[in-house]
């Protein structure tokens, strides 16, 4: 399995693509805020933590090539030139064609459709070119707006596990939604 984007993807109001080091001040926007990053599997971060994950290679990834892979994605106001936010792409299961979504927006930029809007081109990514049979999402039931994007995006809640992780210092619960290629392509098609 590939997935080899050519960058960057577009939609009508944004343009994804991978960051650089250069994108590290646009990202600290809101990855170094403690509201933004409450419900993330990551503390906020300063620049010296960015600067090590694109040292680690984990923000510099440009194709999904195996099993346990992300490739993060930068989601660009095509306008503007604003980071509006970024978006995970996972490769969980090669076997079973299995990846997970997941994002983090500036809340200077939600509220009008722009991670709904990059989070349809992700999963366009993930399905048309990459193959995906099952993308999921799994996020902490408090979480209430990422809750709504899943529904936005035609996921289904597939379970609700009452304190299933230890995160932050406290048991909570967790939410796992799904949908399939085939509801994918069956709502990509009728509008």
């Amino acid at each position: 399995m590939l997935l080899r984007p050519v960058y960057p993807v577009v939609t009508d109001r944004l343009a994804l693509r991978p960051f650089t080091p250069s994108d590290i001040d646009a990202m600290l926007a809101y990855r170094s805020r403690a509201d933004v990053c409450r419900y993330l599997p990551f503390e906020p971060q300063d620049r010296a933590a960015l600067r090590e994950r694109f040292a680690s290679g984990s923000l510099s990834r440009t194709e999904l090539s195996a099993e346990g892979q992300a490739l993060t994605l930068g989601a660009w106001r095509r306008g503007s030139g604003e980071l509006a936010g970024d978006l995970n792409l996972f490769l969980s299961s090669e076997e079973h064609r299995g990846g997970e979504i997941g994002w983090v927006f500036d809340p200077a930029h939600t509220g009008s459709g722009l991670a709904t809007e990059a989070a349809q081109a992700a999963l366009a990514l993930m399905f048309a070119d990459l193959g995906l049979h099952r993308v999921i999402a799994r996020l902490d039931s408090r979480n209430e707006r990422s809750a709504a994007l899943c529904r936005r995006l035609g996921m289904r809640q597939e379970a609700h596990q009452v304190r299933s992780e230890w995160f932050k210092g406290e048991w909570v619960d967790l939410l796992v939604y799904a949908i399939l290629a085939t509801e994918w392509a069956s709502r990509s098609t009728s509008g």
